[in-house]
């Protein structure tokens, strides 16, 4: 059953910005298997931002915001064999998010030149 729907879209150009300028943030919201998949792109920044995007509308699925337990970077978004989206979760933030009794998320990235956006939905 459907039990949380979130979007969310930022602009590429302030995720580029973010990582350009403030020591740290990348490492911060990204997991390492982000960074690699991400600075292996020709466009890397659109894929940095759609990432971001997947994040957020996440915790807006779960209907709570960020919540304490969580970490950005244990919010991953990998490609399956197929080239699909997944969001997993890592590290604390399993333990956290577990207790809400999720059984599964979906997501959907796009992202062009200037924009991102992702879609999450959970099911309980």
């Amino acid at each position: 059953m459907i039990a949380g729907l979130g979007i969310d879209m930022i602009e590429v150009e302030r995720v580029a910005a973010k990582i350009g300028k403030e020591s740290g943030f990348r490492e911060l919201v990204f997991s390492k298997n982000e960074i690699l998949y991400c600075e292996a792109k020709k466009n890397k920044f659109q894929h940095y931002a759609a990432r971001f995007a997947a994040k957020e509308a996440f915790f807006k699925a779960i209907g709570t915001g960020w919540l304490e337990g969580t970490l950005f970077n244990e919010i991953e978004i990998i490609n399956n064999d197929a080239g699909k989206p997944e969001l997993v979760l890592l590290g604390s933030t399993i333990k956290t998010i577990g207790a809400l009794g999720i059984v599964k998320i979906l997501v959907s990235l796009s992202h062009i030149k200037t924009m991102a956006t992702a879609i999450v939905i959970i099911e309980k």
